[in-house]
């Protein structure tokens, strides 16, 4: 599945970019993370990191890794190993007084047990739904 989803964020890019290239701030703002540990002290592409996750099936752990990155722009997080492989690109652009934040992602339900493993139109739909939600939280974190 392939998604993209946009919100406007009343925080300077600089603050927005800083915080989403951080991969240790998701268990702040996306629901099913409860941990990410950086694995060692790389900075830029290459960084990685291990996040733990409650999924459907049960507690997961994925390692990501940056594999793109423009700094105060745009950053990619792919996983590495793990279930639901998935790849996420974070864009971020001024917009007037405003900051503009696009996740662009492609996620599969490869690894998770019975039927969760079937990303079909509902789980799609519950899916996006669930990200535009942490996206809602992220904008709240930053806009205090």
């Amino acid at each position: 599945m392939t998604f993209e989803l946009t919100i406007d964020i009343n925080a300077s890019p600089e603050e927005v970019f800083e915080f989403v290239a951080d991969f240790t701030t998701m268990p702040q703002w996306y629901s099913a993370v409860q941990r990410v540990d950086r694995a060692g002290e790389n900075t830029g592409i290459g960084t990685r990191y291990e996040v733990h996750r409650n999924l459907p099936g049960g507690p997961a752990r994925n390692e990501v890794e940056i594999t793109e990155l423009t700094p105060e722009k745009e950053v990619t997080f792919t996983s590495l190993s793990g279930p639901t492989p998935f790849v996420y690109r974070y864009k971020v652009e001024p917009a007037q007084n405003k900051t503009k934040l696009t996740l662009e992602g492609t996620i599969s339900g490869a690894g998770l047990p019975g039927p969760a493993a079937l990303l079909g139109p509902l789980a799609e739909k519950l899916f996006k739904r669930g990200m535009q939600d942490n996206l809602g939280t992220l904008a709240k974190i930053l806009q205090k």
